[in-house]
């Protein structure tokens, strides 16, 4: 089980680096775009400012997924904690059986003692766990924190955010064709979703 936690770790490693690199590939793109405009060759500006909105949509798709692969870890190192816990408490109760037939009381007392630790070593444990899980899983974001914070973004830019982000910086050269992109890999996946 560990070593699938560690490659779910670094497939969410991996998928940030690549994101890192489309944003990279998104600027230069971008950069080329002001080149050809300045130089008046408005068709290649058009055909950079599509690798830019595509390196840009790349980049949340792979941020995206990284998100999901670290929740996902989370649940797993859960699972593996709260398994070693449930093992360690059946031990305990054995121990309790055993020493309950004896009836020693000394036995029983330093067995409750144990077994209260174990409860105070799980409440820690689930709580470490469930702090992890929220800090990793999108899903557990609040919309309003996160619409807020598109707000304040966007006021900081002088920007007018009506819900509803540009596909890319570069203005309305492009977007056409990436819209009309997404309209078809949008009907392609809801095809694939009716098959299943």
């Amino acid at each position: 089980m560990k070593k699938h936690l560690f490659n779910l770790k670094f497939s969410a490693k991996e998928l940030q680096r690549n994101s890192k690199k489309c944003d990279k590939e998104e600027k230069a793109e971008k950069a080329k775009v002001k080149k050809a405009i300045q130089k008046g060759n408005v068709e290649v500006a058009r055909i950079h400012a599509e690798n830019a909105i595509r390196q840009k949509n790349q980049s949340v798709n792979f941020l995206r997924m990284s998100a999901r692969i670290d929740a996902v870890a989370s649940r797993v190192q859960t699972a593996v904690t709260m398994n070693k816990v449930t093992k360690s408490m059946a031990g305990v109760v054995k121990g309790m059986d055993a020493t309950l037939k004896s009836m020693n009381l000394e036995k029983i007392s330093g067995l409750m003692d144990k077994f209260e630790h174990q409860f105070e070593t799980l409440d820690v444990q689930t709580a470490q766990m469930e702090d992890t899980m929220s800090s990793t899983t999108t899903l557990t974001t609040p919309q309003n924190q996160v619409d807020s914070l598109m707000h304040e973004l966007a006021d900081e830019a002088g920007l007018d955010l009506n819900m509803e982000l540009p596909q890319g910086q570069t203005g309305s050269v492009g977007t056409s064709v990436a819209s009309v992109e997404q309209d078809e890999l949008s009907s392609r996946l809801a095809k694939l979703r009716d098959q299943m």
